[in-house]
């Protein structure tokens, strides 16, 4: 039986997060998102060298920060210029779960021009965050005449 090149397991592009403390980003990502762990791979001095939790059916991989090789997270490096983000049967609460958890609020939430209800938050380890409910169906004809409305509250005109 031949291996698969793209193992079935994996649907597009997989976040890899480098963390400083692996372990308590695990237990956080279980308790705010709902996160499953499905594999951990320790070195012999205790840092995380590889592993796997599933949010909402789809893969996170993550490791500790291993400065000598420059492996390094967001809060070594001053922050990350990415922001993974997530549909989630309801906003509210995961956002409140997430919170409550130790995360910290970048955006906060309400409805969006675009027909999502969402927030932006930062995690412990320094990634951001991007949660939403899908709220409204909006026709493109419709979705143009309100971007060109929120680009003139901003003052992008």
């Amino acid at each position: 039986m031949a291996v698969e090149a793209i193992p079935s397991t994996y649907a597009g592009v997989t976040p890899y997060l480098i963390v400083d403390g692996a372990a308590r980003a695990i237990d956080f990502y279980k308790e705010a998102f709902g996160a499953v762990e499905c594999e951990r791979l320790s070195g012999p001095n205790g840092k995380v060298g590889h592993a796997e939790v599933r949010i909402h059916g789809a893969a996170v991989m993550l490791a500790d920060e291993h400065p000598e090789m420059g492996i390094l997270g967001p809060k070594s490096v001053g922050g990350t210029p990415v922001t993974l983000m997530f549909y989630v049967e309801d906003v509210d609460a995961t956002f409140a779960r997430a919170l409550d958890a130790g995360a910290t609020v970048r955006r906060p939430i309400e409805n969006r021009f675009y027909g999502d209800r969402s927030g932006m938050l930062v995690d412990p380890f320094g990634h951001v965050w991007a949660l939403a409910t899908h709220v409204e169906d909006v026709p493109p004809d419709e979705m143009r005449r309100r971007a060109e409305e929120f680009g003139k509250k901003q003052g992008c005109e």
